[in-house]
Protein backbone atom coordinates (compact mmCIF):
# COMPACT_ATOMS: atom_id res chain seq x y z
CA UNK A 1 0.00 0.00 0.00
CA UNK A 2 1.60 3.45 -0.77
CA UNK A 3 1.48 6.18 1.49
CA UNK A 4 2.07 9.51 1.10
CA UNK A 5 1.58 11.57 -2.32
CA UNK A 6 0.74 10.32 -5.40
CA UNK A 7 2.63 10.96 -8.57
CA UNK A 8 0.15 12.72 -11.38
CA UNK A 9 -0.21 10.97 -14.58
CA UNK A 10 -1.66 12.81 -17.85
CA UNK A 11 -1.50 9.48 -19.88
CA UNK A 12 -3.14 7.74 -17.44
CA UNK A 13 -6.16 10.36 -16.48
CA UNK A 14 -6.95 11.05 -20.27
CA UNK A 15 -6.78 7.25 -21.00
CA UNK A 16 -9.53 6.97 -18.27
CA UNK A 17 -11.98 9.65 -18.96
CA UNK A 18 -11.25 8.65 -22.86
CA UNK A 19 -12.08 4.97 -22.62
CA UNK A 20 -14.81 2.44 -24.40
CA UNK A 21 -15.72 0.94 -21.08
CA UNK A 22 -16.73 4.33 -19.67
CA UNK A 23 -18.30 5.29 -22.20
CA UNK A 24 -20.79 2.53 -22.81
CA UNK A 25 -21.47 2.29 -19.16
CA UNK A 26 -22.26 6.16 -18.82
CA UNK A 27 -24.41 6.22 -21.88
CA UNK A 28 -26.05 2.73 -22.07
CA UNK A 29 -26.79 3.30 -17.98
CA UNK A 30 -24.83 0.34 -17.14
CA UNK A 31 -23.62 1.99 -13.53
CA UNK A 32 -24.56 0.83 -10.01
CA UNK A 33 -25.15 3.94 -7.71
CA UNK A 34 -22.40 5.50 -5.51
CA UNK A 35 -21.93 3.34 -2.99
CA UNK A 36 -22.54 0.07 -3.84
CA UNK A 37 -19.21 -0.75 -4.56
CA UNK A 38 -19.35 -3.00 -1.51
CA UNK A 39 -21.94 -4.82 -3.46
CA UNK A 40 -20.19 -4.99 -6.73
CA UNK A 41 -16.64 -5.60 -5.72
CA UNK A 42 -15.82 -5.35 -2.02
CA UNK A 43 -12.26 -5.96 -1.54
CA UNK A 44 -11.53 -3.59 -4.35
CA UNK A 45 -13.57 -1.23 -2.34
CA UNK A 46 -11.87 -1.94 0.95
CA UNK A 47 -8.57 -1.45 -0.65
CA UNK A 48 -9.91 1.96 -2.18
CA UNK A 49 -10.75 3.54 0.44
CA UNK A 50 -7.85 2.73 2.14
CA UNK A 51 -5.38 4.01 -0.23
CA UNK A 52 -7.82 7.25 -0.54
CA UNK A 53 -7.53 7.73 3.19
CA UNK A 54 -3.58 7.03 3.02
CA UNK A 55 -2.46 9.18 -0.25
CA UNK A 56 -2.91 12.96 -1.61
CA UNK A 57 -2.18 13.93 -5.05
CA UNK A 58 -0.60 17.13 -5.59
CA UNK A 59 -4.27 19.38 -6.60
CA UNK A 60 -5.29 18.16 -3.41
CA UNK A 61 -2.41 20.57 -2.15
CA UNK A 62 -3.66 23.28 -4.11
CA UNK A 63 -7.21 23.09 -3.01
CA UNK A 64 -5.61 24.12 0.92
CA UNK A 65 -4.71 27.49 -0.57
CA UNK A 66 -8.71 28.29 -2.19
Amino acid sequence: MKFGMRKPSIKKSIAARTSLKRYIRHNLGFKAPRGWGWLTNPKKAAYNRVYRKTTFSIFDIFRLFK
